[in-house]
């Protein structure tokens, strides 16, 4: 009888410092840089490059027409949402094992990932006003995390990520024009906003909360950086005003025991069906630890923990209780609780 082969990670382990889940949950945000490897980035703009030039689709979009200039190839294209689902690099970014490491010390140990979007991000390309991340995906517990992976260098310029520090312990809040019915709404005084999302601050009224913080972090990165930041952190990015792009792709995430009623492309009216509102969990992957919940398979088969448990999946080894702690070198591991009879 041959054995088959244990299976290994691809990539050395991201270890996460308590100093940078200090930096998380002070800020709302973390920038990791050098994360993920510059020549699989290239990968990820090689994708871009080739879409727009109609040597490659992604199924379910269009192709730029032969007809179409160069330039306007170029901005052929804003951004797409869920390529994971239809293209197996995406699937591989989205479950990308260094990007899970810090995911599993900041939300984890049990991380379910729901969702892709592939920005371009071209010359002249407009931005996106403040918005909160858990006004659009709702999960309940809110766990939500955005992990924000650059393809190009990112400045001012080209319409960088722009974080306001501390905004992370705002609630979210609803939007009274209809767009969606998501946001807190137990709390008795809290305001409607309008036009979340939209870059001119007078008509996105969110921006009024926004800028009563005393400062807004413009978070510039490099290919292979990645920025990750709660649900609730006020952000945004402004135009592409340079000569270059600001290609990046984005996920999200939350902890893999949190029920979501969200899925990507739902009419509206199925959304907000009592029924359709059930949990949505089982069209999301497993991408690390364990849960009582159901989720998807990856369909291209990258590994994670909903295929590969053996590696990626089950750390209840003993039964005993663990958590994401600190560690005597000031690193986040998991770390079993002592004794069952002082849990609380």
């Amino acid at each position: 009888m041959v054995l088959a082969e244990p299976l290994e990670r691809s990539h050395q382990q991201y270890r996460v410092k308590v100093e940078q889940y200090r930096d998380f949950r002070r800020d709302g945000f973390l920038h990791v840089p050098a994360l993920v490897p510059r020549a699989e980035v290239a990968a990820l703009a090689q994708l871009t490059e080739d879409m727009m030039a109609g040597r490659q689709r992604i199924p379910g979009l269009p192709v730029p027409p032969p007809s179409l200039s160069v330039a306007e190839r170029r901005h052929f294209y804003d951004r797409i949402h869920m390529p994971h689902r239809t293209c197996e690099i995406a699937e591989r970014f989205m479950l990308h094992p260094r990007v899970v490491d810090v995911l599993e010390a900041l939300i984890g140990p049990d991380v379910l990932a729901l969702q892709t979007m592939l920005f371009f991000k071209q010359p002249g390309q407009a931005g996106q006003g403040f918005h909160q991340d858990s006004y659009y995906i709702p999960t309940q517990p809110d766990t939500l995390i955005g992990a924000w992976i650059a393809i190009d260098e990112a400045d001012e310029d080209n319409g960088c990520l722009w974080m306001t520090p501390g905004s992370q312990h705002e609630p979210i809040y609803p939007d009274c024009d209809g767009v969606t019915q998501q946001g807190d709404t137990v709390l008795s005084d809290i305001a409607s906003i309008k036009s979340a999302s939209h870059p001119d601050v007078e008509r996105n009224t969110l921006a009024q909360i926004a800028l009563q913080y005393p400062r807004e972090l413009a978070v510039p990165a490099q290919p292979g950086d990645v920025i990750f930041f709660g649900g609730h952190v006020f952000h945004r990015s402004h135009s592409n005003d340079s000569a270059r792009p600001r290609r990046a792709f984005v996920s999200h995430y939350c902890n893999a025991r949190s029920r979501v009623a969200w899925d990507h492309g739902g009419s509206r009216a199925q959304y907000e069906d009592a029924e359709a509102n059930a949990m949505q969990n089982g069209l999301h992957i497993l991408a690390r630890g364990t849960t009582h919940l159901p989720y998807a398979q990856p369909k291209f088969g990258t590994l994670c923990a909903a295929n590969a448990p053996e590696l990626y999946g089950e750390r209840l080894d003993d039964n005993r209780v663990k958590s994401m702690m600190g560690d005597e070198f000031g690193f986040m591991v998991l770390v079993p609780h002592e004794d069952v009879a002082h849990e609380h």
